[in-house]
């Protein structure tokens, strides 16, 4: 079952998801060489702290694991869920991946973005465009009475064409009072067919490696790395289905 947002809580998640991208707007403007993930993370302990937000993947558990992070900060070959360190410090040259999920009164808002930290490589840096640009076309096709696979298709058929890999491990999610609700939002394939229906609030969230598709844990049980060590992108918004246009919640501004 899909959870449909009354208008209160449309209006929650609205704030929510407001609050997130402030958030994501500052640690994203403080990513530079030198920079370690472990800075960006206190960082956006105090800007939460400012904005009357928690983080939602803070002590997240699964299993026997809580995550100690208050963001996922992903480096290059690192998918998602990179816990943030003092020890890795950003290089020129790198990509990395910020996510934020914060809970406001209740509520979640979801959002990501890939940051590139000049100079890129060529293909590295169309990487991060394909995979921008993916989530876009997803989004345009967030309507009533389209379906998820609608969703899921717009981004395979756009990053298809330029022989990028889609992360096939991880998926988006619906989003609300939980950080993971129905729907799983699949970046490939036809297969959740579920209705899109107004009221349904989506994180789309693109995750596109240069290489294979293929991913693994890194170690620590929490950060997925790609197999073949190649970059990877990650780009995210939470998404509201009306009777018209999809309202992006978590769109800066």
């Amino acid at each position: 079952m899909i959870p449909i947002k009354t208008p209160d809580e449309i209006l929650a998640m609205r704030k929510a998801c407001r609050v997130a991208a402030v958030i994501l707007d500052r640690v994203c403007a403080l990513v530079a060489p030198g920079v370690s993930t472990y800075e960006l993370d206190q960082a956006a302990k105090g800007f939460m702290d400012e904005l009357g937000a928690v983080s939602a993947c803070y002590n997240y558990q699964v299993g026997r694991l809580r995550f100690p992070g208050y963001t996922c900060i992903s480096v290059n070959e690192e998918v998602v869920h990179g816990i943030p360190s003092l020890k890795r410090v950003i290089r020129p040259g790198d990509i990395v991946s910020v996510d934020v999920t914060v809970r406001v009164d209740g509520f979640v808002g979801d959002n990501a973005r890939t940051v590139l930290v000049e100079p890129v490589a060529a293909e590295i840096r169309k990487l991060c465009e394909v995979t921008e640009e993916s989530l876009y076309l997803a989004i345009e096709k967030a309507r009533a009475g389209n379906r998820v696979c609608d969703i899921s298709q717009a981004v395979e058929k756009h990053v298809s064409k330029h022989r990028f890999g889609i992360v096939r491990k991880f998926v988006g999610h619906g989003v609300g009072r939980g950080l993971h609700e129905e729907p799983q939002i699949p970046n490939y394939g036809k297969e959740v067919k579920n209705l899109l229906k107004p009221g349904m609030t989506l994180a789309i969230e693109p995750m596109i490696n240069l290489g294979t598709h293929d991913v693994v844990d890194s170690g620590d049980g929490w950060t997925y790395v790609t197999r073949d060590r190649r970059a990877s992108a990650h780009y995210e918004h939470t998404v509201l289905i009306t009777d018209g246009d999809p309202e992006i919640l978590t769109k800066a501004g």
